[in-house]
């Protein structure tokens, strides 16, 4: 008990501070070995003592390890804690740092939400293509879901024939085009006017620009709009679009004289 009376009043022990913060005494000596958490003071036995500010300098630590930081990037990133104005920076920190966290986690599991959908969708079970899936979901690129609808020849021309950017600046210039195409649908403008043949002329050449001119992936794409089951709102817009351009390419193709359908027969 003589031991326990030498602590001066406003001081705490090593296992005291354990108690309150849920910690083990290991811990305590481990991050006082680092050089994260000293303790305030020492008895006249050499007893590690610490201060509620400690406390305080404690929960720093243990927040930002429970967010995945290193002891190196915590030790960086303590704030020193002499003013209510240093206190409300280092909170301000905490908070920003499980603001961010949050919203990363938020992401994660929405994109893992949504790869479980596209793994429950395919048939068999493809790592390419799920590691292809993640990739998409990484960069936001909300088409991801076609992925699924490729065979893996046609995934492998697309891994390399576009990256990044060239794969988003093609597919947004379809979006574009396809939503040109809805509105001459929405005006009933005929698959056999000016209007609407320029535009399916600028249909066909980004899906040449596509293929690069191999007539043989033409059956593979136009495979992507036949849907099972009940389409998203980007499908749904692909089947509108497939149907009122369908009889507007058979016109563009007759008079070129053409007919690419024949050739990959």
């Amino acid at each position: 008990m003589e031991k326990y009376r030498a602590i001066p009043e406003g001081f705490m022990t090593v296992g005291e501070v354990a108690r309150k913060i849920g910690v083990t005494v290991r811990t305590l000596q481990y991050y006082d070995k680092e050089g994260l958490l000293s303790p305030s003071a020492k008895s006249e036995g050499g007893r590690r003592l610490y201060t509620d500010k400690d406390l305080v300098i404690l929960h720093q630590i243990i927040s930002l390890k429970s967010l995945g930081f290193s002891l190196s990037d915590i030790k960086q990133n303590l704030i020193s804690l002499e003013t209510p104005t240093d206190v409300a920076k280092a909170l301000t920190e905490q908070a920003n740092v499980i603001k961010n966290k949050i919203e990363a986690l938020s992401s994660s599991l929405i994109a893992i939400k949504q790869l479980k959908e596209e793994v429950l969708q395919m048939q068999t079970v493809n790592f390419k293509k799920y590691a292809d899936i993640i990739v998409n979901l990484q960069m936001n690129n909300e088409y991801y879901f076609l992925i699924k609808k490729f065979d893996d020849d046609t995934l492998d021309y697309i891994r390399n024939n576009f990256d990044k950017d060239s794969g988003l600046d093609f597919i947004n210039r379809f979006n574009q085009l396809s939503e040109e195409i809805l509105q001459l649908q929405k005006e009933e403008v005929p698959v056999e006017s000016e209007r609407c043949q320029k535009i399916t002329e600028s249909y066909w050449n980004l899906i040449y620009e596509f293929t690069k001119g191999d007539m043989s992936m033409l059956p593979k794409l136009f495979k992507l709009v036949d849907f099972e089951n009940t389409p998203n709102e980007w499908e749904q817009k692909q089947l509108l679009i497939n149907e009122y351009l369908s009889p507007a390419l058979v016109i563009y193709f007759s008079k070129l004289g053409i007919n690419p359908f024949e050739e990959v027969k």
